[in-house]
């Protein structure tokens, strides 16, 4: 009979292993011409306006034994200080609580955050804590790089997985040092950015491309006339404000944002070898090629049997001999042939009909890369 805990990881698994193969399954029905058309939003931003980085120390509390022990000496010591500030005196040293952990809270202010906005923040733990499951986080004060207090954050934990049992029989599901609070900061100073008058703008692409900057601004002069807008280089694009928006340039991002524009990606192969996805960009190209591609299997087993001595022997002894046995087996190796300019996702529908695994794509795509063969750049996550 399974118990209900060990269905609900049986089903988190089977979760988990079907998001891992989603890269691969897209790869294989990957249509789309290399130039998608998007909003300029989407890719590029106003120069000189970005976010800040936030970094507080705090602590969790409300864990269920699994919190810092005694030698994590430096979260027991916050809670005495914490305790002495409500006039409850208790020296640090003589605390032994496993139900707090202490924590690095990170977060970031956006650009045009004010005074009262919500913001999410993520706590990790900094100790030996074993889990932050169904804890919550103390008020705790986010300074950014000049050491002023931006966000005070707050609240229940979200953790992503679940944890049970102790020693030899526990189950794990996803980090458990790791939370996050949703909406957890309340902003209490904001950057203070204001759009003032200026005669000139800059937009800045997320990803640098000559292509894609060269056709943003094409866009842009499309919209306001010839001349507005120019490439200076593959990630900014400059454009002189029109007269009627100088004193607003809030109305003419309203109006820049949503225009149109189609990009220039790079070919590209994303590989996650730990997970064993693949995900292929549209517009992968290959060289002429021909791959073959087997495996080898050793298997190694341990059978122990039980030795007896004679019949009424004198010195036998009764022992345990073990029986070893190798078996290899090698897989037939199936070569394929690619002419030139073969796309890579027939290729992948072709390993995908001889009934290659996601690893076995991904040892062929790096060797055609070493080869020469694949024209696209190849990114390890």
């Amino acid at each position: 009979m399974t118990d209900p805990l060990t269905h609900t990881v049986r089903r988190f698994v089977a979760a988990a292993t079907a998001a891992a193969v989603i890269g691969l399954a897209l790869a294989g029905d990957v249509r789309a011409d290399a130039s998608a058309g998007v909003r300029i939003k989407d890719v590029a931003s106003l120069q000189g306006v970005q976010s800040i980085p936030l970094l507080g120390y705090g602590l969790v509390v409300g864990l269920s034994k699994t919190g810092d022990r005694r030698q994590t000496i430096f979260s027991a010591q916050t809670l005495a200080n914490m305790l002495q500030r409500f006039g409850v005196v208790v020296p640090g040293q003589e605390i032994k609580i496993e139900n707090i952990a202490a924590v690095l809270v990170t977060g970031e202010l956006p650009a045009f955050a004010r005074s009262g906005a919500r913001v999410d923040v993520t706590a990790s733990s900094i100790g030996d804590a074993r889990s932050l499951q169904g804890g919550t986080l103390l008020a705790t004060p986010l300074r950014g790089p000049d050491g002023s207090v931006h966000v005070m954050a707050q609240g229940p934990l979200s953790i992503g997985g679940f944890g049970g049992g102790e020693g030899g029989n526990s189950v794990q599901v996803n980090h458990l040092t790791v939370g996050r609070v949703p909406s957890g900061g309340m902003v209490q100073v904001g950057q203070g950015v204001e759009l003032s008058q200026a005669s000139v703008i800059r937009l800045a692409l997320r990803e640098p491309d000559f292509v894609t900057a060269d056709r943003l601004a094409a866009a842009i002069n499309a919209e306001f006339g010839a001349d507005t807008a120019q490439a200076s280089d593959p990630a900014t694009v400059t454009v002189t404000v029109p007269p009627a928006y100088q004193t607003s340039l809030a109305a003419l991002m309203a109006r820049l944002e949503p225009l149109p524009l189609e990009i220039d990606s790079p070919a590209r192969v994303v590989i996650n070898e730990r997970t064993g996805t693949v995900v292929v960009g549209a517009g992968v190209r290959l060289g002429a090629a021909a791959v073959a591609h087997g495996s080898l299997s050793v298997r190694i087993t341990t059978r122990y049997d039980v030795s007896q001595p004679p019949p009424f022997s004198e010195n036998g002894e009764t022992v345990v001999v073990p029986e070893e046995d190798v078996e290899v087996v090698e897989g037939t190796a199936q070569l394929i042939t690619l002419p030139e300019g073969t796309t890579l996702d027939a290729v992948v529908q072709a390993l995908n009909a001889l009934g290659a695994t996601p690893r076995d794509i991904i040892a062929i795509m790096q060797a055609l890369k070493a080869a020469g063969a694949l024209r696209s750049e190849i990114v390890i996550i």
